[in-house]
């Protein structure tokens, strides 16, 4: 867990640790939470890393486990196996995680070509898994001027398709060179703020749903398809 004292913006009498308890959850609720961050450039000075950084501290301090998945040498998709060792990573990932954030800085009015493999690489079944269904995330966005809202808007829709519920708060970062200091860490604005307030409900929407998860995702049509395989197998059988 980070320690406030690398917090250097957080007033601590008014941060709060998400409690379960206060949520409705049983007392000794198991694990933290587990969150994967994923972030948009490969520039060495990535602001969309250095933003989900900051997320991490922020998460860690509120109790959560966090992953940053680092980019660099995930091939293009379909350009290679599934097996290709970054892809693995990333997958495996995907299914450890019970919340992400993903950020991206915004290119040509839209996310970058960087942020969207790595969602393209995330499938929505593997095998008789689904890495994000009924999973938590929350969306933020660099931007290089003014402030702007294409793309966490792009990237809702595609935590809709992904099948996981995008909680209500996001964080978009305008003129992100401005705010970043010569030791890489956000300084004080509004801006961090909101960054504050977004993990701070990730947690808590993380908390509420991963045990409920299975239950909120129980369809009528894949029931309805999985008795169809099953009657099928059990046909094939008898002949």
């Amino acid at each position: 867990m980070s320690s406030l004292h690398d917090l250097p913006n957080i007033d601590h009498a008014l941060f709060r640790v998400p409690d379960p308890t206060s949520l409705g959850l049983p007392e000794g609720t198991a694990h933290a939470p587990r969150i994967l961050l994923l972030y948009g450039s490969l520039r060495q000075r990535s602001f969309s890393r250095l933003a989900v950084e900051e997320a991490a501290r922020l998460l860690r301090a509120m109790g959560a486990d966090t992953h940053l998945f680092d980019p660099r040498g995930l091939p293009l998709p379909d350009s290679e196996e599934a097996s290709h060792p970054k892809v693995a990573e990333l997958r495996e990932l995907a299914q450890w995680a019970e919340g992400m954030v993903w950020c991206s800085p915004e290119r040509h009015g839209s996310m970058s070509g960087i942020m969207k493999a790595q969602i393209d690489w995330i499938p929505l079944a593997l095998g008789a898994v689904r890495p994000t269904q009924g999973k938590t995330l929350a969306v933020m966005q660099v931007c290089g001027g003014s402030q702007s809202f294409n793309t966490v808007n792009q990237l809702r829709v595609l935590g809709r398709w992904m099948r996981m519920l995008t909680i209500p708060n996001q964080s978009s970062v305008p003129k992100a060179f401005m705010e970043f200091d010569d030791n890489d860490r956000m300084k004080p604005s509004p801006y961090y703020d909101r960054i504050v307030d977004v993990m701070e409900e990730l947690v808590k929407f993380t908390w509420l749903v991963r045990d409920r998860s299975e239950l909120l995702t129980d369809r009528y049509s894949e029931r309805k398809e999985s008795a169809e395989a099953f009657s099928a197998r059990v046909n094939q059988r008898a002949l």
